[in-house]
């Protein structure tokens, strides 16, 4: 592991760091932000996973979490979305492939070689972080957008003890129905939907409701919305199911940055008030 970049912001530090990944078979990069309180002892952490096409510079740069994490006392750990360079399998798509990991385990080739961004980042990356750094691992929440929404969604319900709290922002809320997780999925995972059950939000609220409280905010200007995001089936597997949550739709807002840094704040003050509940 080494630190390839350390850039000050609001107090603390943003650190990009590079480590070889057994789980994935590559050198893989990610960000961590220390707020200031670190320098004190141990602080929660909260784990942010982004969408198709990002990597960590994206909610680093434009999502204005280091000034909510160091006005709330959290450490973020940023992930890439999926393994990448030489001899990495591909697609000419931005929907599949490098940028595209989905947060999942691919059992089909050639994506089974590489792609196994759930167990990188719930194994691998986790006992990285929590040895190199000073957080509290008792305290760690998960969000995320689009298809990082997806991520935080899942990784969240079949790991409540690891990841105590979790939101949202525009997340990919039933991908077995909509046109970017079919894809995705049949890629990864084969054309047996049976095995995309343990990917999908929708379904796996369903199976194991956590007692956590979900919040999601939603743009209702999103030009993903009706096509990709499905909301409502999320909406409704999650109130037959007993889940708390509150999905949030904000008048006029699209799926860019700009919406996701403007209720940044409140995301990292609705981890806040979960972990210390």
């Amino acid at each position: 592991m080494k630190t390839v970049q350390t850039i000050k912001s609001h107090g603390g530090q943003v650190r990009v760091i590079e480590h070889d990944s057994e789980t994935l078979g590559v050198p893989m990069q990610f960000a961590a932000y220390l707020p200031p309180q670190a320098e004190k002892g141990p602080v929660p952490c909260l784990w942010y996973l982004s969408g198709l096409t990002c990597t960590w510079a994206n909610v680093m740069e434009k999502g204005e979490i280091t000034r909510a994490a160091a006005g709330h006392g959290f450490a973020i750990v940023a992930p890439d979305t999926s393994p990448r360079g030489e001899g990495v399998p591909d697609d000419e798509g931005y929907d599949l492939g490098q940028g595209a990991g989905f947060y999942l385990t691919a059992t089909q080739a050639p994506w089974s070689k590489h792609y196994r961004m759930d167990s990188y980042i719930t194994d691998e990356l986790q006992t990285l972080v929590t040895d190199s750094f000073p957080v509290a691992e008792a305290r760690q929440g998960i969000f995320g957008h689009s298809m990082g929404g997806h991520g935080a969604l899942t990784l969240h319900l079949k790991n409540p003890d690891l990841y105590k709290t979790c939101s949202a922002f525009a997340p990919i809320s039933a991908p077995s129905q909509c046109p970017w997780g079919e894809k995705a999925f049949t890629a990864y995972l084969g054309s047996d939907r049976a095995r995309w059950a343990d990917y999908d939000a929708a379904i796996l609220v369903g199976r194991q409701p956590s007692q956590a409280h979900i919040l999601i905010d939603q743009g209702t200007d999103d030009q993903f919305l009706a096509e990709q995001l499905l909301h409502g089936i999320f909406e409704d597997a999650a109130r037959t199911a007993g889940q708390a949550y509150t999905l949030r739709r904000q008048p006029g807002y699209d799926h860019s940055y700009y919406f996701i840094s403007t209720f940044m704040d409140d995301h990292v003050r609705h981890h806040r008030q979960e972990l210390f509940a």
